[in-house]
């Protein structure tokens, strides 16, 4: 059994994107809501881990709130760093099956975390 199976049946609000986003950043969102995270089975959006977004013709910024809840438990970071990477590596696929030509994955202090 899954040892963090209880988040995936647990109840959270949905995080819609706000409605007054330009065209090409609402396509991109939309694209960002087939990335799941591997521990709760949420996509990134609806999980709040998306908060900022750029596009321009054809290069895109991601920011991701990526905090850990407990940075004193090193089991905890070494699934952190696991998950993050899963997370990352499925961002940066997707966009690139979308045909965005640069892909830069930023998180909430702005240190590039991964890149396509």
């Amino acid at each position: 059994m899954d040892l963090l199976n209880f988040l995936k049946h647990r109840k959270t609000p949905k995080r819609r994107p706000r409605e007054d986003l330009p065209p090409e950043v609402s396509e991109v969102v939309k694209n960002l809501e087939r990335v799941k995270d591997p521990e709760t089975e949420l996509n990134i959006v609806e999980e709040g881990l998306l908060y900022g977004l750029t596009v321009k013709e054809g290069n895109v910024e991601v920011f991701l709130l990526m905090a850990r809840s407990t940075p004193e438990c090193h089991a905890c970071q070494m699934l952190a760093v696991n998950v993050q990477s899963k997370i990352l590596n499925d961002i940066v696929s997707v966009l690139k099956q979308e045909g965005f030509n640069k892909i830069k994955v930023y998180n909430e202090i702005g240190l590039l975390l991964a890149e396509g």
